[in-house]
């Protein structure tokens, strides 16, 4: 096995590549190799992909790691058949930073996009919660998948709440948003009659 460190990540890439078709979601989860140390690379707050400080510019490297991701405890690891690193990630390792709202009769059907290009539907079956930063602020996030969570990114949040309206939740009235018959809130904090 080559030592992870001494590749760059076009080498990396390609070991992911191995087996790697578009169509299906990379079976990550079933995978279990040994840790193998760390992949000099991180993600910061605003989704931005580094390798050993340095951006990752190429969009597509991007969406070759974001496949392999995957969450274990509270650690976040890029896995392969042959290999697992860790990779530190100062949030979230996705930011939702588009918003398309598709109009079916009355029905809205909401899908966000990632930084790195997931496209995620927002349905009932979506784990959605407001967190609340050291200053109060209170910010959506989403799950993408298997435990891996998006933000919502500033821009596209005031697109949610553009959409917005007041809904009685467990007898708390919220406001938020529409999607698929089901009402995601955007805050936790109920609205005072």
């Amino acid at each position: 096995m080559t030592e992870f460190n001494r590749l760059n990540p076009e080498a990396i890439a390609a070991n992911i590549q191995q087996g790697l078709k578009q169509s299906k979601p990379l079976p990550v989860n079933q995978w279990q190799p040994a840790l193998c140390g760390s992949s000099d690379m991180r993600i910061d707050w605003h989704g931005t992909w580094y390798y050993r400080d340095s951006p990752i510019q190429r969009p597509a490297l991007v969406r070759l790691f974001s496949r392999v991701l995957r969450r274990e405890a509270e650690e976040y690891v890029l896995v392969t058949p042959v290999e697992k690193l860790t990779i530190q990630v100062e949030d979230v390792p996705f930011i939702a930073v588009i918003m398309d709202n598709q109009l079916h009769g009355i029905t809205q059907h909401i899908k966000l996009t990632t930084q790195s290009g997931d496209s995620c539907p927002l349905s009932p079956s979506t784990r959605w919660e407001t967190r609340e930063t050291q200053n109060g602020e209170e910010i959506p996030y989403f799950e993408v998948r298997d435990n891996l969570w998006a933000r919502v990114h500033r821009n596209v949040f005031y697109q949610l709440v553009a959409l917005g309206e007041e809904h009685i939740v467990d007898k708390q009235r919220l406001f938020g948003f529409w999607s698929d018959h089901y009402f995601f809130p955007l805050t936790k904090q109920p609205i005072n009659d």
